[in-house]
């Protein structure tokens, strides 16, 4: 993770992601996030709640994700690698197809 305005980077090893996936409305679906992290891997000891936020079109194509600490944004951003477990999680065929019931439903 990269805090703003800082020069250290961590890196957080997702061992394991549980969601709760919604549609948000006509163009997006909303997936939150919540991760057991891998042993020696620690969550920034300033963060409270830590979470992501995937923000996703209801076809499954990521266009954000954001972190969060308690339910809100934070001064943290993902690395290129902690983003890429994040993609690899969502594109998962059964995410997808979650993410596709979602998209049909109204």
């Amino acid at each position: 993770m990269i805090k703003y305005g800082l020069d250290r980077v961590t890196e957080l090893k997702f061992e394991s992601i549980d969601s709760k996936i919604e549609r948000r409305d006509e163009q997006w679906i909303d997936i939150t996030l919540r991760f057991k992290l891998a042993p020696g891997t620690e969550a920034p000891s300033d963060l409270i709640d830590f979470t992501a936020l995937v923000i996703c079109t209801l076809s499954g194509t990521i266009a954000q994700i954001v972190p969060q600490d308690e339910g809100c944004d934070c001064e943290y951003q993902f690395t290129v690698g902690e983003k890429e477990q994040i993609a690899a999680y969502i594109n998962r065929p059964d995410i997808q197809a979650e993410i596709e019931k979602q998209s049909s439903s109204t």
